[in-house]
């Protein structure tokens, strides 16, 4: 019998998601509990199985679309036999298939799958295989870079691979083909296409000899990770620029760090490199502009951004702390802490101390729905933390904090820190927040107005820790480490007497710690 597999709801308002990879095709066999597609969300990536065994008839979305929650997301016939599918005009991968003449056997081309939300195209860091060489299904083929993260794309069949479409630092487009696979089944009765393999790979061979001139004047793109290129454009440092020390010239983190330090071999090598283009170079240091796309976690944070500012009524409420105490507990437990490999920071004092004023002002951890019709209060305390990494920023949160004690919340931050610069924070850690705490005071700011982290209601920012002049009980004026923070709060639930109250008991449990121990349970 066949049925619609319907796109549940995944939570937390979430009513549409991107396809990012099918990972079966109309016509096979799957099992229950089998992952059949991996979608993207404004928070997450979620793999979707199978809920029972049968054979898929249709996908209702192909890759890059963007499906709604409960319609329909692929239809499955229970009980079915693939078996009897696949003769029919099921055969869905004609069309990526061509047929050499004298051989038996199809070349499918392996299309670039959508590797992330909003990545568009991906650079070639290095291909696993040469074209003639024989693959094992799930092997490695080729290492390709997002501005997300390193990916390694493998095979999907056992075959011969005949074609190899880009070359390293080449930019391939997602939809498009990468590679041609030859089916294991066509191997033997294709000598002919072997020979074509081989004067194909030579005559590639060749045009990459021809194309590589001896390291002088780079002609257009240079070959760079798009990480290095980020590093580039944060020193304002033209990466055309910069001699290449990687295999074929390509451009390495060390070797821009080199350019910017002023090395005298990379200086040199510079020199040498671009003499031949220096007077176009000066004609063209002026007036220039350039566009990038909005992509990866930088664009699903823009989305949601915009989504908070533009349905939430926020407000803003500031303060000053005098963290004196607080930082010389830290100082005093630190050492102590570290020798049992414990990373000890203020931040879990922040967190803990936060969870403690919850405790009294539950609407603080409190949510309401679309419509605002209806309001959830939450027993656990999950409290986020902003995280600026290399991909942009992401939100973690220290689950149920209410019950941790402060070392446990420490662990918790070091993990999720750690996890979040690697850019790999697992679905779990993402989700679930009810508050949030961006520490802009590491980079240096002191006043911010924070975006709320919908559909949280507040969160606040605490701006850098500085030493300035204060009078003490005698009147004597004594130095004192003061830090801002700053509140942004949902004024359809929270009011600024409220927002003011919780604020000033959490100040208190900061500003004298020794206080956090009696209300801790």
């Amino acid at each position: 019998m066949s049925k619609d597999f319907i796109l549940p709801d995944i939570g937390e308002g979430i009513v549409e998601c991107e396809i990012v990879e099918w990972l079966v095709a109309e016509g096979d066999q799957v099992k229950e509990d089998q992952p059949v597609v991996e979608v993207m969300t404004d928070k997450a990536m979620v793999e979707i199985p199978a809920k029972e065994d049968g054979v898929v008839e249709k996908l209702y979305y192909a890759k890059g679309d963007i499906a709604k929650v409960h319609e329909p997301l692929f239809r499955i016939n229970a009980g079915g036999d693939a078996a009897e599918e696949q003769p029919t005009e099921d055969a869905k991968p004609a069309p990526e298939q061509t047929r050499d003449s004298g051989s038996a056997a199809a070349t499918t081309d392996f299309i670039l799958p959508d590797i992330g939300e909003g990545i568009v195209e991906c650079e070639i860091v290095e291909w696993l295989v040469s074209e003639g060489d024989q693959v094992k299904e799930d092997q490695p083929v080729v290492e390709v870079m997002t501005d997300k993260a390193t990916v390694e794309i493998p095979a999907k069949d056992d075959g011969v691979v005949v074609k190899l479409y880009h070359k390293k630092g080449d930019i391939a487009e997602v939809h498009k083909p990468l590679f041609a696979l030859q089916p294991a089944g066509g191997v033997e009765s294709a000598p002919s296409t072997s020979a074509t393999q081989k004067t194909t790979t030579d005559a590639s061979a060749k045009a990459e000899a021809t194309a590589e001139p001896p390291a002088k004047a780079r002609q257009g793109k240079a070959i760079a990770s798009p990480a290095v290129r980020r590093l580039a454009r944060e020193n304002d440092i033209n990466i055309a620029d910069v001699p290449g020390s990687g295999k074929k010239g390509r451009v390495l983190k060390q070797d821009i760090e080199a350019f910017k330090s002023g090395d005298a071999t990379a200086a040199s090598r510079t020199d040498d490199a671009h003499a031949s283009d220096a007077a176009p170079a000066a004609g063209t240091t002026t007036g220039g502009t350039r566009t990038e796309a909005i992509r990866g976690v930088k664009a699903a944070m823009a989305k949601q951004m915009m989504k908070s500012v533009s349905t939430i009524p926020h407000f803003t409420y500031a303060d000053e702390f005098d963290v004196t105490d607080l930082i010389a507990l830290r100082e005093k437990l630190k050492e102590q802490y570290k020798e049992k490999g414990i990373r000890l920071t203020v931040m879990p004092f922040f967190i803990k101390a936060l969870s403690l004023a919850l405790k009294e002002f539950p609407v603080m951890n409190a949510q309401v729905n679309e419509d605002c019709t209806e309001i959830t209060y939450f027993d656990d305390h999950n409290i986020g933390m902003a995280v600026d990494t290399k991909i942009g920023l992401l939100v973690p949160n220290v689950k149920q904090v209410q019950n941790k004690s402060i070392i446990d919340v420490a662990n918790e931050v070091t993990r999720l820190t750690q996890a979040a610069r690697e850019g790999k924070v697992p679905q779990a850690d993402m989700k679930g927040g009810t508050i949030s705490i961006s520490n802009i005071g590491v980079i240096g700011g002191t006043v911010a107005t924070p975006i709320i982290n919908k559909p949280e209601a507040a969160i606040v920012a605490l701006g850098k820790v500085q030493e300035l002049p204060r009078f003490d009980a005698n009147g004597n004026v004594v130095a004192r480490k003061i830090m801002t923070v700053s509140w942004s709060g949902d004024h359809r639930i929270i009011d600024g007497g409220t927002i003011a109250r919780f604020n000033k008991r959490w100040q208190e449990f900061l500003e004298d710690p020794t206080s956090m121990l009696v209300n801790m349970v």
